[in-house]
């Protein structure tokens, strides 16, 4: 038996993945610009790309759509050829952020393609919907997750009334797509949709510091996301003295090293600042006023609450003591998303089954997992990032690792009816008088 061929399938896991890595390739050329990847909402570059993966999913016998917030989806019918059977949804996002790497996202998606190959024509008694979210990166309006949101009845009218850098409101721009495509379909998912499986590039470097290839993800964290000025004197370099000033870069640097080795002493806490700006950046003036970001993370929304306002105790202490001022704007608070403890169950009999001893993770990056988990059970599988770097043209991803990630899906396959019969009974049990599935 050749290396890398299922005993009990047949099937050739290292060919499909070489397959998936090479269709990662092919969709890194529908950009917006040319010699780097950036392929953002409703783009001709996103038309382009939909257009390569119709051609392979209808080679896979599903049945293709778009719907009315640009997400692309494959449906691959259960025994009975019944779209109303209850269905697994395969998913991830197409969209990138400027200059990005070949797999953040897309590899999700082309995953979910090759199980549905690997079937080779069998069919399961449940359907089987892989979708490629038309915008999770958020690059076009500012707002991440536009798909997945749609997807979940989440997509609200503020949302809709965002406008782009050319003034272009989103409900035009989803109008302009939906007249473009007369076929479009409604965007909210398939109520008989059970369970949502997402694939995803590390982004990190935890599993290549374990030596693993796969990871199950236990919970999304929560985000915070603040922005704080310093106010202090301006005044000449040359002519204030050291113990006259009112130096608010000073004590912006202060504060910086302060948070950083607090959140350093909080198990599972990052916190980061990555914008700062400084008026008016002369070499020769005392710095008056400094704003900066905060961004902190964390499994624990109660933990990160606590270093949040830790962190901004720190400091209006700084600032009293340098006797400048301080204010801070709290601009994001999102929650952190527990997933589903049955499919979390699930995806680990699905790694171990692949050969990986399954690793839990916190995913400190948010995915489209975190917003569709509001309406449908969600599980994710990382895969091994060598050198944890993502969002960015050296993202990568080892060929073995796409081979045991797709193995992974395939038990997932494999498992997944028990988990619909244990649903229904939870169900049964809550609502003995409801006929609800």
């Amino acid at each position: 038996m050749p290396a890398g061929r299922s005993e009990k399938t047949g099937t050739d896991f290292d060919a499909l993945a070489a397959s998936a890595l090479a269709r990662c390739d092919v969709l890194a050329r529908c950009t917006e610009r040319e010699g780097e990847i950036t392929r953002t909402f409703l783009s001709p570059a996103m038309e382009e790309c939909h257009d390569h993966i119709r051609g392979w999913m209808e080679d896979a016998g599903m049945t293709i759509g778009v719907d009315r917030a640009g997400n692309l989806r494959g449906y691959y019918a259960d025994l009975e050829l019944n779209e109303d059977a209850p269905r697994l949804i395969v998913a991830s996002h197409l969209d990138t952020v400027p200059r990005a790497g070949c797999y953040d996202g897309i590899l999700g998606v082309m995953l979910g393609l090759a199980m549905v190959e690997a079937l080779d024509g069998r069919r399961l008694n449940f359907g089987v919907e892989v979708v490629g979210f038309s915008d999770e990166e958020g690059v076009r309006y500012g707002l991440p997750f536009i798909g997945s949101r749609a997807f979940i009845g989440k997509l609200l009218p503020p949302h809709l009334a965002r406008r782009d850098a050319d003034g272009v409101a989103m409900f035009a721009a989803l109008d302009g797509y939906a007249s473009a495509h007369p076929d479009v379909v409604s965007a909210a998912h398939h109520p008989q949709s059970r369970g949502y499986l997402e694939f995803h590039i590390e982004q990190g470097p935890v599993l290549e510091h374990a030596g693993l290839a796969l990871g199950v993800v236990e919970t999304i964290a929560g985000q915070s996301r603040a922005m704080l000025k310093f106010r202090g004197r301006a005044g000449h370099a040359g002519t204030t003295p050291m113990f006259l000033r009112r130096d608010a870069l000073a004590a912006a640097a202060e504060w910086l090293v302060a948070v950083e080795s607090a959140a350093a002493a909080m198990p599972g806490m990052v916190a980061t600042t990555g914008q700062i700006s400084c008026e008016t950046g002369a070499a020769n003036v005392i710095p008056g006023l400094v704003c900066c970001s905060l961004d902190v993370r964390h499994a624990s929304d109660e933990m990160r609450h606590a270093a949040v306002q830790e962190f901004l105790a720190t400091a209006r202490s700084i600032a009293e003591r340098r006797q400048i001022e301080v204010e801070h704007a709290i601009e994001y608070d999102q929650p952190a998303v527990g997933l589903d403890a049955g499919l979390i169950a699930l995806a680990d009999k699905a790694v171990l089954g692949a050969g990986v001893s399954p690793r839990h993770m916190t995913s400190g990056a948010g995915h489209d997992a975190m917003i569709v988990a509001a309406r449908i059970p969600a599980a994710m599988i990382f895969l091994r990032n060598p050198g944890g770097i993502s969002h960015h043209p050296d993202e990568a991803v080892l060929v073995e690792d796409v081979a045991s990630a797709l193995r992974a899906g395939l038990h997932f396959l494999h498992y997944f009816p028990d988990y619909l019969q244990n649903h229904l009974q939870r169900l049964t049990e809550s609502e003995p008088d409801s006929c609800t599935t």
